[in-house]
């Protein structure tokens, strides 16, 4: 298959699905943090050539509930956040899998499909993740394990903050290519 990881710096999910035999290349405004097949640009850019599936990661820094009281001052923002998202979920891409965490998506666009954890993935900590599905089947949790810590929610601040808490757990990672790659 060919898998766009759109929004994807760390390469995290591409990787997973290129060990899984599939032609997958992330996408973002960065430059990937490992190598591998990474276009740096632009997603809207390469969203028409010819991808069977799509797992888009949009940034949520004017999305996310977690910042609602300062929606008031970025409506601008806001709109363009979720004008971003729409691109994403109207491409011409049979398979898709938008991911965010609980936002503004659910109340201007639609609830998402699903909600999964990392700790049903083998990571024994929280931080709620909505999925938005079109095509694909909600994730089945591949190893659900003991523990709840809210480690990326109470990271300190520091100028990497964002990075830490935007990968994706390789345990999520893994069971996307594996159930929705086959």
């Amino acid at each position: 298959m060919r898998v766009l990881i759109a929004c994807e710096f760390s390469g995290i999910v591409r990787d997973a699905f290129t060990r899984r035999g599939h032609y997958a290349v992330s996408c973002d405004l960065l430059p990937s943090e490992i190598p591998g097949p990474h276009h740096q640009g632009d997603v809207s850019m390469i969203l028409t050539d010819g991808w069977d599936l799509m797992i888009a990661h949009p940034p949520c820094t004017h999305l996310a509930v977690s910042g609602a009281r300062w929606f008031k001052d970025k409506r601008e923002e806001q709109a363009e956040a979720l004008d971003f998202v729409r691109l994403l979920l109207d491409a011409p891409i049979p398979r898709i899998a938008l991911e965010n965490p609980v936002s503004i998506i659910s109340s201007k666009i639609r609830k998402p499909d699903q909600i999964i954890q990392p700790w049903q993935f083998g990571h024994g900590e929280t931080k709620a993740t909505c999925l938005w599905l079109q095509g694909l089947p909600p994730l089945q949790p591949t190893d659900i394990v003991e523990g709840r810590t809210a480690r990326v929610h109470r990271m300190p601040p520091g100028p990497d903050r964002w990075k830490e808490r935007s990968r994706t757990f390789q345990g999520i990672a893994d069971a996307m290519a594996s159930q929705w790659g086959a």
